[in-house]
């Protein structure tokens, strides 16, 4: 999910002298010593696009929130309708700032209340904005009411992703993953040891998100390998999101980015819920359209356009390329950018300029890839 510049020294997860045995690349981010690759990008996304690659995503922020109406404090921070969510579901959403800017995203997974009235939250957001939320979150909850528990550190996060991913999982798990949803989540027994099990993900495919305790971390890491699970650093993570259209946090939206400019509008629920922070900016927004649209281009030929390369219409600057990338499931280029709206319909031909010279693109349908 997010990027960011960091600082040394460098966090390491549980994982990391696995990774270092498998002779992964390691490199800096967002402020954690993390895989970019093990046996390459290219052969790592086709094993998660054709059977089953999995990632260490233990940088990632964990938080529970624990007492009676969570989720009603929830409520009041996101634009989404959490009140419509029942044990076992999940909801991706944004935090707002005041000015209808994207804190982070996030997933918030309501494991239900218990016979006392008192509410079960797991949230799980981005590693560059761990402490940020955080802060965030305890300014905006009653936490005389709630219990707030930062499990960041203290927890493996492993996902493991492809079209045979829950079936090779299975086989470390009691309970039937055939019985989790899409977005579901159950808490189960994975190696003998309590696990929280998400079917979630950030590559567009099937999967789960397991978070265990370090040392059973560890054993599922070395078993999944065994049964032929995939490694898979965060360079094959990116283009599988890519491929997926899924935002990356700090680089495709940020805090001066509205969920109705990136495209979110699916997860703001004006009519089903109460005021929320920054409804009165969203609001308009979603009615009546905002000025720019997150967009999807498919690049004629082989250039590549990058993080940062303006988008040109008509010789004139319009835009910014977010991502980019060479899809390895499509075999041409690919990229996210923000281009005015009336510039954002499917077919529009923009210009993309890379290294002083400029190059075709199309306006086309996102997600660029979705599984069959």
């Amino acid at each position: 999910m997010a990027k960011a510049k960091t600082d040394s020294p460098l966090q390491r997860t549980p994982l990391y002298d696995l990774h270092r045995e498998q002779n992964a690349r390691m490199t800096p981010f967002s402020g954690w010593e993390m895989p970019v690759q093990y046996s390459g990008i290219s052969p790592e996304h086709h094993a998660v696009r054709n059977k089953a690659g999995m990632f260490d995503i233990s940088h990632m922020g964990k938080f529970t929130l624990v007492g009676k109406g969570a989720i009603a404090q929830l409520e009041a921070l996101v634009p989404s309708d959490l009140s419509r969510l029942k044990a076992g579901d999940a909801q991706y959403t944004v935090l707002l700032n005041d000015a209808g800017g994207i804190i982070d995203d996030l997933i918030v997974y309501y494991e239900g209340t218990d016979d006392a009235g008192v509410d079960h939250v797991t949230i799980i957001v981005n590693a560059a904005t761990t402490e940020k939320d955080r802060t965030w979150l305890l300014d905006h909850l009653d936490t005389d009411a709630l219990a707030f528990r930062d499990l960041s550190k203290d927890k493996v996060l492993i996902a493991v992703q492809g079209p045979e991913a829950v079936a090779l999982l299975q086989n470390f798990v009691e309970e039937d993953l055939g019985a989790v949803g899409r977005f579901g989540h159950m808490t189960g027994t994975v190696m003998g040891q309590p696990g929280f099990l998400a079917r979630t993900g950030y590559t567009g495919e099937d999967g789960f998100e397991v978070m265990v305790d370090p040392e059973t971390g560890k054993n599922l890491w070395r078993s999944l390998i065994e049964a032929g699970v995939l490694p898979c650093g965060l360079g094959a993570r990116d283009t599988l999101r890519l491929e997926a259209a899924m935002a990356l946090y700090g680089q495709d939206i940020d805090d001066i980015t509205s969920p109705v400019e990136a495209g979110l509008n699916w997860l703001i629920h004006l009519d089903s819920k109460g005021d929320f922070i920054a409804r009165s900016v969203i609001e308009p927004q979603k009615q009546g359209g905002a000025s720019k649209k997150f967009v999807g281009l498919q690049m004629q030929g082989r250039a590549i356009a990058r993080h940062d390369y303006p988008v040109i219409h008509d010789g004139e600057p319009v835009g910014k390329i977010t991502s980019g990338t060479l899809s390895p499931t499509l075999g041409y280029p690919v990229a996210l950018a923000y281009v005015p709206s009336a510039l954002a319909k499917i077919g529009q031909i923009l210009e993309v300029e890379i290294r002083g010279k400029t190059y075709p693109a199309t306006v086309v349908k996102k997600p660029f890839y979705r599984r069959s």
